[in-house]
């Protein structure tokens, strides 16, 4: 029996209440939710209990890791599929913190395969909106050390020790695991990570949720992740007015931003990868072949390997994340 023909694929968002979530997820990005703390929608899963599902066309139904199986790299590209087998290694997600998460560490690939047989936890940040005087938490805003750290923590006063920033709408900012880091209230932002959903929380703001009980905290398995280096710059440098501009780069993942006021080829023939282009702002069409997919703002949208190029074409102007893996 012949395979049905891959395409840009679209995925059930997966939601998630979250004791600091907000509204924006449905207000701002037409996510399907009238929850009044919705924190995060996963767009692409492959975490275990929480696996995407096709929202759209022939495939609809079919989870992320059955397409895996069924089309290897057709689907996923040669050099993702050798590495990884039929795991999806990035997780991409919208976060709407109406309220200050917890600050928190993840551990790197070689912590979280001995602890917990998972990937590690390699993040970036975008910035869709941000209310006036948002901020967030990355890093350490002087040099310190393990035995400094906890002379903070012990005392009450790690926020003292923390490097916030003042954000604004499309700020970057990459966090590699090990970086201690929140973010703040009144934040919209999109997140490309690695396939991992393993958080170590350090502090929670004594919060209580609805019956009552405070939050878990990872305190002593934290102390082992953390990256006790300062580093002099935290936010990503890069050029706001640039119609096509590099974000990131790291071993895990590469993100593009895109403006588009017209239409803007794309040739993904030497990428040896998916592609995933999230909608932040606009609306239109993406034409593959002699066919095309709408986008709308909030989308998230899968572009198997298997399909070279494709011809982006705005019917509103359009920001648009490209993520794939080098």
């Amino acid at each position: 029996m012949s395979k049905t023909k891959l395409y840009p694929l679209k995925f059930f968002p997966i939601l998630k209440d979250k004791i600091w979530g907000g509204k924006k997820l449905k207000t701002v990005l037409n996510k399907p939710t009238n929850s009044s703390i919705c924190g995060e929608s996963w767009e692409i899963s492959g975490v275990s209990g929480d696996i995407s599902v096709v929202s759209y066309g022939p495939l609809k139904g079919t989870s992320l890791l059955d397409l895996i199986k069924d089309y290897k790299d057709e689907l996923v590209g040669g050099k993702v599929f050798k590495k990884f087998k039929n795991e999806f290694p990035l997780l991409i997600k919208f976060i709407d913190a109406s309220q200050d998460l917890s600050i928190q560490v993840h551990p790197d690939d070689v912590l979280a395969k001995e602890r917990h047989n998972s990937f590690g936890k390699t993040e970036m940040w975008y910035v869709v909106d941000a209310e006036p005087d948002a901020n967030l938490i990355s890093g350490f805003n002087k040099p310190t050390s393990k035995e400094e750290y906890l002379n903070y923590f012990n005392s009450g006063k790690l926020i003292d020790l923390l490097n916030k920033e003042e954000v604004e709408n499309d700020d970057v900012f990459f966090l590699p695991a090990g970086r201690v880091h929140t973010i703040g209230k009144g934040l919209l932002i999109a997140e490309i990570q690695q396939s991992s959903d393993i958080t170590y929380r350090i502090y929670d703001f004594d919060r209580i949720d609805s019956h009552g009980n405070t939050r878990e905290l990872h305190v002593e398995e934290a102390i082992d992740a953390i990256d006790y280096k300062f580093y002099t710059r935290y936010k990503t440098s890069y050029d706001k007015l640039s119609n096509e501009t590099h974000l990131e780069s790291c071993q895990y993942f590469n993100t593009n931003r895109l403006l588009i006021e017209q239409p803007l080829l794309r040739d993904y023939g030497s990428t040896d990868s998916f592609v995933i282009i999230m909608c932040l702002q606009g609306e239109g069409i993406i034409n593959y072949g002699a066919e095309s997919i709408k986008y709308n703002l909030g989308d998230t949208i899968l572009i198997p390997n298997q399909l070279h190029s494709i011809i982006i074409q705005p019917t509103i102007s359009s920001k648009l994340l490209e993520v794939y893996v080098p």
